[in-house]
């Protein structure tokens, strides 16, 4: 099966949007302490950000230009795949064990920092897309969406550069950093989505 790079861009564009949907989704229901089906939301985020690699990555390998930006959102999808299999297979066990017997709660505590690290890193990683994508996006005249998108990069770069650095007890709070995160997300999914109408 032959893929352009146009259906390349769009399906890459769609995996995007879909994703900071079900992220948003899962930050409602946790906020308003609504009992999360975290295994159907990340078991299918994992699924997103599996198929989102090889649309990337292929992307990357097609395109003329902003091939660091294309390398940001495939990277970032492997980090997310890591980090999400991390959650539905380690964060229960782990609890688990820490609940019988106390000296395993800072090893739990670890599996739950190294998870979030790697969240941090992903949306780091697209925080970086959004601002190259964004900027291009200004420079062919699209200057709401570009400066906009361009610009909440910057912030989920910078965020989450403080959380991965600090770690999550940083002065900074998570939710600025993963929210500008998925934002970013959203963002980058618009610009790519008129970047695949444009061609």
């Amino acid at each position: 099966m032959e893929f352009s790079h146009k259906r390349t861009v769009q399906i890459t564009s769609y995996l995007l949007l879909a994703l900071a949907i079900t992220q948003a989704l899962y930050t409602i229901l946790y906020v308003a302490e609504v009992n999360v089906p975290r295994q159907l939301l990340w078991g299918l985020e994992g699924f997103l950000f599996t198929i989102l690699t090889a649309f990337a990555g292929a992307a990357m390998v097609q395109a003329k230009s902003y091939q660091v930006g294309w390398a940001a959102i495939a990277f970032s999808a492997v980090l997310n795949v890591v980090q999400v299999s991390i959650g539905l297979t380690m964060f229960g066990p782990f609890r688990e064990a820490a609940g019988q017997l106390e000296l395993l709660g800072p090893l739990a505590g670890s599996v739950v920092a190294l998870s979030f690290m790697l969240y941090n890193a992903a949306k780091l990683l697209l925080g970086f897309a959004a601002l190259i994508f964004g900027i291009a996006k200004l420079h062919a005249g699209a200057k709401a969406l570009g400066g906009l998108t361009a610009v909440v990069g910057v912030v989920a770069i910078f965020a989450n550069v403080i959380l991965v650095v600090f770690g999550r007890d940083a002065f900074l709070p998570p939710v600025i950093a993963g929210g500008s995160g998925v934002f970013a997300t959203l963002l980058l999914a618009l610009c790519l989505t008129n970047v695949a109408r444009e061609d």
